[in-house]
C-alpha cells in the first residue's frame, strides 16, 4: 500500500542527504522500487529547466561559481522542480523520494563555503517554503566516500574535485543538521552492506507511514 493514499495525507515527501559518494542515490532508488507509483527524483534536476541548471552547477572548474551564485542557481532549480514535479505528485497522493533537497544547499553553500546559512534560509522561505516529511542522512567515512564518488567518473565531479577537506567539512555540516532536526532527520550509518542499510531505511518509512495513518 502507498503511504498517503486513500483518505490519508496528500502524499509523502522523503529526501536523502549525505556527502558525495555516500550511497544516498542508491538507497533512494532502492526505496522508490519498494512502492508502486513512487516518484524518484533528484536535485539539482528533476524537471526540464532544473536539469539544464544542473549541468551549470555540477560541471566545470571548482571555482566556476561563487557560493552566492550557487545559492541562486540551486534555488531556481529547486523552485522549478517543486512546481513541475514534486508538488503535483504529492497532490496526487504519491510518495516522492528525492535524492537531495534544500538541506544540501544549507550545508554545501550555507555552512561550508562561507557564513551564508541565513541567506539560504531566507531564499528558501521566500521561494520554496516546503520541507520533506522525512529526511535520511547517510553518514560515512569521507575518504571512502570521496574515492567512490571519483571512481564513478560521471563528469559531474565539480564538488568532489574540491577535495577531502571539503568532504570532511560537509560531513560535519550534515551531522549538525541531523542533530538540529531530530523530528525530521534520521541519521543512517552508511559504512555497511547496501542491503542492511536499505532494510533499516524501509523500516523507518513503514513506521512513519503507520504514524501518519493513525493521525488521519
Amino acid at each position: 500500500m502507498t503511504p498517503g493514499a486513500g483518505n490519508g495525507p496528500s502524499g509523502l515527501f522523503i529526501s536523502f542527504e549525505g556527502i558525495d559518494g555516500s550511497g544516498k542515490s542508491t538507497q533512494s532508488r532502492l526505496l522508490a522500487e519498494k512502492y508502486d507509483g513512487a516518484l524518484h527524483t533528484r536535485e539539482p534536476g528533476g524537471s526540464a529547466g532544473a536539469e539544464e541548471i544542473r549541468a551549470l552547477l555540477l560541471t566545470g572548474d571548482p571555482d566556476r561559481w561563487s557560493a552566492e551564485t550557487e545559492i541562486l542557481l540551486f534555488t531556481a532549480a529547486r523552485r522549478d522542480h517543486l512546481e513541475k514535479t514534486i508538488q503535483p505528485a504529492l497532490d496526487a497522493g504519491r510518495i516522492v523520494i528525492c535524492d537531495r533537497f534544500a538541506d544540501s544547499t544549507r550545508v554545501y553553500q550555507g555552512a561550508t563555503r562561507g557564513d551564508l546559512r541565513a541567506t539560504v534560509d531566507t531564499l528558501h522561505g521566500l521561494m520554496i517554503g516546503r520541507e520533506p516529511d522525512l529526511t535520511f542522512i547517510i553518514d560515512m567515512d569521507p575518504e571512502t566516500a570521496l574515492t567512490r564518488g571519483l571512481a564513478r567518473k560521471s563528469g559531474e565531479d565539480r564538488f568532489e574535485d574540491m577535495g577531502l577537506a571539503f568532504q570532511e567539512t560537509l560531513r560535519h555540516g550534515f551531522l549538525s543538521l541531523a542533530h538540529a532536526h531530530p523530528d525530521r532527520c534520521i541519521l543512517i550509518d552508511g559504512n555497511r552492506d547496501t542491503a542492511a542499510i536499505a532494510a533499516e531505511i524501509a523500516a523507518h518509512v513503514a513506521d512513519r507511514a503507520r504514524h501518519l495513518a493513525d493521525a488521519f
